[in-house]
């Protein structure tokens, strides 16, 4: 199926300094928010503490329920609606990590019944100690970090035949995150370095295949983790599955923008690389296109009628989606090309 003119050519490359200023944009606001925000904003699984879904049959005050836990010494950090407002269900989030057995939904119950005057029906109650908090986090950040790795011994052993090179390189940063992890330095510090560390090796051993990949997906990551900042959305462990579907879906956008680059490169090797990476982005744009909006609208579908659950989950998709297939050709197809320039320049 194809949706655009086979003979399309739109100067992608042309315009990449305009994406180029866009995408620096969108990566520093999405930073000052964290900054002023002073951080992600963690839910129940990685700040520890405990989590109420408490269901009322009629309308209640939201004052009525944080006093009717204060009673019970419960610490409540916040009281929200969730879901439709005609469900009367309400979620209750404090930083005390309480024990969830059945003595303790009967507190509560008890608690609110008495405070709201209504009956209150607990739907369930999770709670994760701040030790396990943190560590969920930690074990997190790895997963995305080694994730990147693999995925850069991938890139490069397909398209530029470097699997040794890029197998070592992958294996000695492992171990010298996995060493200083141990005594205690801070891992979101360690990973910022780590990163910094794996792009300056990709560009001085000319990995340039993966160096692309590996850009557009920390810029994926970045804006997204931004827009929930932005939106003052909570991180929990289901937006890091999230992030790393999010991964997967643009990194296989960028391999196939690139695997066209590489038929071109023989095809047209008289031709400048600006030109034969115009074309290969004109020639898949079609399917990068209905790619992208076949998969929209199944995490449309999931955004509007998933439910509260999975509706931040639903939320992220949509943005990783669309920022992925922006950047498979606005950021990764040009850093072939500044690697190129840069060599020359040398």
């Amino acid at each position: 199926m194809r949706i655009i003119k086979s003979d399309i050519n739109i100067d992608f490359i042309g315009n990449s300094k305009i994406a180029f200023t866009v995408s620096v944009a969108m990566i520093l606001v999405s930073i000052l928010s964290l900054f002023i925000h002073g951080g992600p904003r963690y839910g129940i699984d990685f700040a520890g503490g405990t989590l109420i879904q408490v269901k009322f049959l009629e309308p209640v005050n939201i004052k009525d329920i944080k006093s009717g836990l204060a009673a019970i010494d419960m610490g409540v950090s916040s009281v929200q609606l969730f879901g439709d407002q005609q469900e009367n269900e309400y979620l209750i989030r404090t930083d005390r990590s309480a024990a969830t057995s059945q003595g303790f939904s009967l507190k509560v119950q008890d608690a609110l019944k008495s405070s709201v005057g209504k009956d209150a029906e607990i739907r369930r109650v999770e709670m994760v100690g701040p030790q396990v908090g943190e560590d969920l986090r930690e074990k997190a950040l790895f997963a995305m970090f080694y994730a990147l790795l693999f995925i850069t011994i991938y890139i490069s052993g397909r398209f530029e035949l470097k699997w040794m090179l890029s197998a070592v390189m992958a294996a000695a940063l492992m171990g010298a995150v996995y060493l200083l992890s141990i005594f205690d330095v801070s891992v979101p510090i360690l990973m910022a370095a780590a990163l910094i560390v794996t792009l300056l090796l990709f560009w001085f051993l000319d990995l340039k295949y993966a160096m692309g990949a590996i850009v557009a997906l920390i810029h994926d990551v970045t804006i997204t983790v931004g827009i929930f900042s932005i939106f003052n959305k909570e991180f929990t462990l289901p937006i890091i599955a999230a992030l790393l579907t999010i991964i997967g879906y643009s990194l296989n956008d960028t391999i196939i923008v690139f695997d066209r680059i590489r038929e071109n490169l023989r095809k047209h090797h008289r031709n400048p690389l600006d030109f034969i990476i115009n074309k290969s982005i004109n020639e898949t744009l079609s399917r990068t296109i209905l790619t992208s909006v076949t998969t929209l609208v199944v995490v449309l579908a999931l955004f509007v009628l998933g439910g509260g659950i999975i509706h931040d989950f639903a939320f992220a998709l949509i943005v990783g989606v669309l920022i992925g297939t922006y950047s498979s050709i606005y950021v990764a197809s040009p850093i072939l090309l500044a690697r190129q320039v840069h060599g020359k320049k040398k």
